[in-house]
């Protein structure tokens, strides 16, 4: 099968049903996010988010930075695995939607260790001198290759760092093509692939996950 081709409902609910289970607040915010957003296929969705879980407890995390926060859902996968005395940095320029993710993390276990910002993750990233363990980046494509470089400096070795959306159905194959968002994730998976100071994978998983190491 190609990577581009979609999963069938019978294989999509095989994966499902041999997977963890996804906690209850997870599910209610999978269905609000259905209900109340315009573009609710932006959420991470169950097996992404389980993944995101998974390396996260894999790693148990001091300081988690998030960019995109859109309904909230990945950010509470990954403060599943936060240290005891950990926090999450989650940053996302919606207003409108902000309601929606402030709900759930208030109700979330983890609320006291949620820091939810409305402001430009560049900005942010040139003023914080925080160093982070963990990063997933699912924001505005046109901006990840400026996004690697900022973030190159506040990570440190063994960290992890998590690009969404890096197949971009299938575009990234495109020679030249003219599509803006297409060619800054071309460039983004160029310059981590020829970064020595890092190792990384791709991952087929939805629209691709660019699974970045620190050495």
């Amino acid at each position: 099968m190609s990577f581009f081709e979609e999963i069938s409902p019978e294989m999509d609910r095989y994966l499902e049903n041999h997977a963890s289970s996804e906690p209850d607040i997870l599910k209610r915010l999978r269905k609000e996010t259905f209900q109340k957003t315009t573009q609710p296929h932006m959420i991470s969705g169950f097996l992404q988010g389980r993944l995101l879980a998974i390396i996260s407890k894999m790693l148990q995390p001091k300081n988690i930075l998030e960019v995109g926060t859109f309904t909230g859902y990945a950010t509470l996968c990954l403060t599943e695995g936060l240290a005891k005395e950990g926090k999450i940095t989650t940053i996302d320029v919606n207003e409108e939607l902000a309601y929606l993710p402030k709900k759930y993390f208030q109700e979330s276990e983890f609320s006291a260790q949620i820091d939810f910002q409305l402001k430009d993750a560049k900005d942010f990233l040139k003023e914080t001198d925080e160093i982070f363990d963990l990063v997933f980046i699912d924001a505005d494509k046109e901006n990840y290759p400026e996004y690697f470089h900022l973030i190159k400096s506040r990570v440190k070795s063994g960290a992890v760092i998590l690009f969404d959306n890096v197949l971009w159905y299938g575009k990234v194959l495109e020679e030249n093509s003219k599509q803006k968002s297409t060619q800054k994730i071309q460039e983004l998976n160029d310059l981590v692939a020829k970064d020595e100071d890092f190792e990384n994978l791709i991952l087929p998983l939805r629209d691709g996950i660019n699974l970045i190491r620190k050495k």
